[in-house]
């Protein structure tokens, strides 16, 4: 699993600077849920199977995340949250009552603002329709499914256990519950996949009711079983030509069914983006529930123990969850900035940059990476192809 950063130690009471709790800007709460049936092979998220977390039990979970949602309100106080977002893990690994219970948590601590967007991420093997009819009741209103591939052979390198025909009845189950955005989380470049097969995954789309896609080229994190396989030459490492391949594919046969890529690697119908993707794009503030979870309040970054069990010990013992944490300076905001706006179709402020990269700009154009109005810089098509290797450039 990905290591957590380094930074200053946390105060125990959570307490936060002055200036952090003056800025005003939009709320958003993320919850992670730590829970999966099984690891898929390519994940390095901050997950943990029954058999890894022994006799910790979800109750130890929900007791520790509900003491945190405490430990939030006292520290903010009365600041309405516009958006909030499930993920994890396998958020739908426990009962819907516990994840209404939740929100239900952070609507009485805080208050959702009226058309509050409410997410959850769910693996389709772990749902029913009167599961996800129970979440849409709590006040869910966005489901964000982790699909995959339309290719059961994809599935099975990537060691997902649901099939196809399950992913595609969970999106319908999801439109007739009432929920409303749908969202398909595709993988493309996974070993073996053939074009043909990532055609057949995109066509997923056109045969359920969603309106946002989240497509991501398959990485290799270092200590997967993935990363594993490829070092032993049992699998080849995803093909950076065919990753570029498959990227435009998806670009355009998104564009063709009314889809606009708000962000270089999302697309959605109008009215169909993610806002809470936009919050944290957008430099908002967020607070993450939960281990490992990483939040940002008025230019300050702080991030929770990762393991369930000392999580949830600190919680318990009365004190923040919290590790570590960073504040940041106001070069290192403006840096944040490129990094995360550039990103957007929207594109960055160019007031936002130094006198030396806007003059990287002209060239960058010339290349055909970018293209420039008398306020914003925008990335095109191939630019976002490239889209690290531009910022970095682009950066001082």
């Amino acid at each position: 699993m990905a290591q957590l950063p380094d930074g200053d130690p946390a105060p125990a009471d959570g307490s936060l600077p002055a200036s952090a709790l003056t800025v005003e800007a939009p709320l958003s709460l993320y919850v992670h849920v730590p829970f999966c049936r099984t690891r898929c092979g390519y994940c390095d998220f901050n997950t943990y199977t029954p058999s890894e977390l022994g006799d910790l039990s979800p109750d130890t979970y929900l007791g520790a995340a509900h003491a945190e949602l405490d430990l939030a309100s006292r520290i903010l106080g009365e600041r309405p949250v516009e958006t909030v977002f499930f993920g994890g893990g396998t958020p739908t690994m426990l009962p819907a009552e516990a994840l209404t219970g939740l929100l239900a948590a952070i609507d009485e601590r805080f208050g959702l603002v009226p058309g509050a967007e409410v997410t959850t991420e769910a693996n389709p093997d772990t749902l029913t329709p009167a599961y996800l009819a129970q979440l849409r009741e709590g006040g869910f209103t966005r489901l964000s499914l982790g699909f995959q591939s339309a290719v059961p052979e994809v599935l099975a390198v990537l060691e997902r256990v649901h099939t196809p025909r399950r992913g595609l009845d969970a999106a319908h189950w999801a439109r007739n519950a009432g929920f409303e955005h749908i969202s398909l989380d595709l993988i493309y470049g996974t070993p073996g996949e053939s074009m043909e097969d990532w055609r057949t995954s995109l066509d997923a789309v056109t045969a359920t009711p969603v309106d946002h896609v989240s497509a991501y080229s398959l990485i290799v994190e270092k200590g997967t079983r993935l990363a594993l396989q490829v070092r032993r030459g049992e699998i080849p490492m995803p093909d950076d030509d065919d990753l570029a391949d498959k990227y435009l594919v998806a670009d355009e046969a998104l564009t063709a069914l009314g889809f606009v890529n708000y962000e270089v690697s999302n697309w959605a119908r109008p009215g169909g983006e993610c806002r809470h993707n936009l919050a944290y794009w957008r430099g908002h503030d967020w607070w993450g529930i939960g281990p490992g979870a990483h939040s940002h309040i008025g230019g300050v970054r702080f991030w929770n123990r990762k393991h369930p069990r000392s999580y949830a010990g600190s919680l318990a013992e009365g004190e923040s969850p919290a590790l570590a944490r960073e504040v940041l300076g106001d070069d290192d905001r403006r840096v944040e900035r490129v990094l995360l706006e550039l990103r957007l179709a929207e594109g960055l402020d160019l007031g936002v940059l130094t006198p030396s990269e806007l003059a990287r700009v002209d060239e960058m154009v010339r290349q055909g990476l970018v293209v420039r109005s008398e306020t914003h810089l925008q990335l095109t098509t191939r630019g976002r192809l490239l889209a690290d290797g531009v910022i970095r450039d682009l950066l001082d």
